[in-house]
């Protein structure tokens, strides 16, 4: 089944199933049982606090306010403070339930996202995916933090006070109980369209964060070219959407809670007429009047704020189901049941009939048949056109894809047969362009080996030729670098990557032409250090200048996914045409 299909099957699913989907968020409140208990405990008190301050208003009205008897006052101030009390409970235990499972779902959330393949984020885009990591998160913390609470408690108080009202009054209480059905229709009708445009408004909102990002990423393009109006103007429009999506909801919002309060204040009036004429009649006391009107208005309250709240769950349902359809998303590479060990040391490579195709590109091959073999410690250079498959190889041997035929084996392990952990740890990647944290030198340096202290960082920058600039910034090894490095030019980026695989010490080094981005002092001296790191390991190179080439123990000769040539520089310029056409035109030779 595609994404789409799964998406749209998954919205069929929530429709069908309401505000249950928040029942499927039920382990995550397990650990915190003893917790919730607490809080019911206090949420059960406060509520019939809350009741029996209406039998002190009666006592109050029909006795106290005459002879000032001090048992109605007492009785009132002992409800007051217990309700106080168990407000207070409540209303603390259950904010911690909900800042609690909020953060529970997030890291639950996030630790999933570490686990899934690359292909997931091609198909995805980061910007919806924050999303529902913050915006969706924080509407579950508000939703178990108050709504709910506050959802039981009116419905306590709507039971308890129908009750009392039935008991205080039966003849009143059946004009109240009329009135219910009515009230509870609005809230069917109203709350079905709610649900379904609080998906909608939570999705266009996920859309203006997306494409903000994606803006500010790519802030020197925009800059550039001058598309700062063009892209003000995009991003208004996609600030409307969201809002005509949210007017939409706000209006049914607004409209349930207009047509709940209108049915409850006109049943309500009603009753209150009906009383006042037995009162005159001296059917009933005031004091009873006052605590019937007391629990109506308590229901009245009760239905209204369960109305609000109907509406916020609805929200949540949206929520929900976005992080439900995120984490039962599966990975497409796995560990097997018994993986098995690789040896210390340099470790051998082949490719064995591999061929490969992208799954966002099924229908074009990036590998064909593609075999070759690197012996143990042999240094090996890929070069070919832009596109011919150099960088598949690499992805493919770090097991973020699987080949759809032949086979990878590492030291004749089936890479399927490896814990891709176990495989990744023996591996050493120096991309082109390389990837640096928004966080300090140390911490970019030391993402290679967690477990290094600062002089092995300090050791590894010294062996990279990184360690003269880094004492050069305002706060050496602990100045901050920015958003992808943005503070460091190409090549001081390009030697902290290389001081990150040196310090983590790989028995297979993939390198995507570590030294382009350095001038030619600094390669030299980069390449010095590289030659110390490749001594004993196993080592592909993806080549585009001839000084990679010449040192390599073989190169291969990659075309559309094909091996076409392998051999040294010299029997290669001599026996391809392709080859000494890209030493011509990549190599400068």
């Amino acid at each position: 089944m595609s994404l789409i299909n799964r998406k749209i099957s998954s919205t069929e699913n929530i429709q069908k199933q309401d505000l249950r989907l928040l029942l499927r968020l039920a382990p995550f409140l397990r650990p915190y049982k003893k917790i919730a208990l607490i809080a019911i405990i206090a949420l059960i008190f406060s509520s019939l606090a809350f009741l029996l301050f209406g039998q002190g208003i009666k006592l109050f009205i029909d006795e106290g306010i005459y002879t000032l008897d001090n048992k109605a006052m007492l009785l009132i101030a002992v409800v007051l403070i217990t309700m106080v009390v168990a407000t207070f409970v409540r209303f603390y235990f259950v904010s911690w339930i909900g800042e609690r499972v909020s953060n529970d779902v997030r890291l639950a959330v996030f630790n999933h996202l570490l686990t899934l393949h690359p292909h997931y984020f091609e198909v995805n885009r980061s910007g919806e995916i924050n999303a529902r990591l913050t915006t969706d998160t924080t509407l579950l913390q508000s939703i178990f933090g108050f709504s709910i609470s506050m959802a039981l408690s009116s419905v306590l108080l709507f039971f308890g006070g129908l009750t009392m009202m039935i008991i205080t009054n039966l003849k009143l209480a059946i004009i109240v109980l009329v009135s219910v059905p009515i009230i509870l229709l609005p809230m069917a009708i109203y709350g079905r369209r709610l649900r379904s445009l609080s998906r909608k408004s939570q999705d266009t909102v996920a859309d203006i964060g997306t494409y903000a990002g994606e803006i500010v990423q790519n802030i020197k393009v925009v800059q550039s070219f001058t598309r700062e109006p063009e892209e003000s103007q995009a991003f208004s429009e996609e600030v409307e959407k969201a809002f005509t999506v949210a007017k939409k909801r706000i209006m049914q919002s607004s409209l349930l809670i207009a047509a709940a309060m209108i049915l409850v204040f006109t049943g309500l009036g009603s009753m209150i007429w009906a009383g006042a004429k037995d009162v005159a009649n001296g059917q009933i006391t005031a004091g009873e009047l006052a605590a019937f009107v007391f629990y109506a208005i308590m229901v009245a309250r009760s239905v209204a704020v369960i109305s609000e709240i109907y509406g916020q769950l609805q929200r949540a349902a949206g929520a929900t189901e976005r992080l439900l359809e995120l984490l039962a998303e599966k990975s497409q590479i796995f560990a097997p049941v018994a993986p098995r060990k690789l040896d210390n040391g340099a470790l051998s490579l082949s490719f064995n009939n591999v061929h490969f195709s992208y799954p966002s590109r099924p229908e074009q091959s990036a590998l064909e048949e593609l075999t070759f073999k690197v012996k143990e410690g042999e240094t090996v250079a890929i070069v070919g056109l832009s596109g011919a498959g150099k960088t598949t190889i690499f992805e493919l041997l770090q097991r973020f894809y699987d080949p759809s035929r032949g086979s990878i084996d590492v030291s004749d392990i089936n890479l399927v047969d490896l814990d891709p952990k176990t495989l990744r740890s023996s591996i050493g990647v120096v991309p082109q362009q390389p990837t640096l944290f928004s966080a300090d030198v140390t911490h970019n340096i030391g993402y290679g080996n967690p477990a290094a202290n600062l002089n092995q960082i300090k050791d590894a920058a010294k062996e990279a030729y990184a360690l003269e600039f880094i004492e050069q910034l305002p706060d050496g090894f602990g100045s901050y670098l920015g958003e992808q490095g943005v503070r460091l030019s190409g090549g001081q980026r390009q030697r902290i990557a290389i001081a990150r695989a040196i310090l983590k010490d790989p028995s297979i080094l993939l390198l995507d032409e570590a030294t382009s981005a350095l001038d030619a002092d600094s390669e030299q001296k980069v390449q010095d250090a590289l030659k110390v790191l490749m001594e004993g390991r196993t080592t592909l190179i993806i080549a585009h200048r001839l000084a990679t080439i010449m040192h390599a123990d073989r190169i291969l000769l990659i075309d559309k996914g094909r091996l076409i040539a392998e051999g040294s520089h010299q029997d290669l310029l001599s026996s391809s045409k392709l080859y000494k056409k890209l030493c011509e035109l990549q190599f400068n030779f």
